[in-house]
């Protein structure tokens, strides 16, 4: 692995398995995750706890980083451990002002997938909680959401407004918000491109999410707190 500059700051990640790994600003998407993230301490004491997964999850992924196969080559990003595969180009998201990562953005196969990983409650979830404030932050900007049964449980399929210049919308950009409770943690995702376009031609980019580890570690930390990312540190890391 090799480190320069370019454009922005880049790192390149050897053998082709991963295009490059790009340092870049919180995109769009990002930043309506975030948003939509402001209001977690004030959920309705209605709304459901249950944990959300696919009933198969602790074996095809999401994975815990205790259920993952050992052996095999993965990019080390800290909370989340990514597959490296012929085709995937890996960014990572930074917080302007304090240069935090605060997102892993993965471009495979004419799609987007934006990964986020929250430290949970060992007992109950954060999917339910977190879905409705998705969609009212949507809602309140002028976006369009609908909630659909999806290979992951629920999730939401939107239709956000794009801001242009000047602060005006310009046009709507398809989305999926999907979201998956493991084990003392909560891996939230946003599809964008031809697998939110056309959910029927998804399947390369919802393998994707699935073959994400999640590294929860044993440090305490406070439901809905985003668990630290950093730099790759090996191409070659196991878990």
């Amino acid at each position: 692995m090799r480190i320069g500059r370019r454009k922005r700051d880049e790192v390149e990640v050897a053998e082709a398995v991963v295009d490059d790994v790009e340092l870049a600003g919180p995109s769009p998407e990002i930043e309506l995750a975030d948003d939509a993230d402001a209001g977690l301490d004030e959920v309705l004491a209605t709304e459901s706890t249950d944990k959300s997964a696919p009933l198969d999850r602790g074996e095809n992924g999401p994975l815990d980083e205790t259920e993952a196969n050992l052996v095999r080559p993965y990019v080390d990003l800290g909370g989340v451990k990514i597959l490296p595969r012929e085709g995937l180009h890996l960014r990572l998201e930074v917080e302007e002002d304090s240069k935090r990562v605060v997102a892993v953005g993965l471009d495979f196969d004419d799609s987007t997938l934006q990964v986020q990983p929250f430290a949970a409650p060992r007992s109950t979830g954060l999917w339910h909680e977190i879905r409705a404030q998705i969609a009212e932050q949507i809602e309140q900007q002028g976006g369009v959401v609908t909630e659909v049964d999806g290979p992951f449980g629920p999730e939401l399929r939107a239709q956000v407004p794009v801001v242009g210049g000047a602060g005006v919308t310009d046009g709507v950009r398809a989305a999926r918000f999907v979201g998956v409770d493991g084990p003392r943690w909560f891996l939230r995702g946003v599809i964008a491109g031809k697998a939110a376009e056309q959910p029927e031609e998804s399947a390369d980019i919802e393998e994707l999410f699935r073959s994400v580890v999640v590294v929860r570690g044993t440090t305490p930390m406070p439901p809905r707190d985003l668990i630290p990312l950093h730099m790759p540190k090996t191409t070659q890391s196991t878990i």
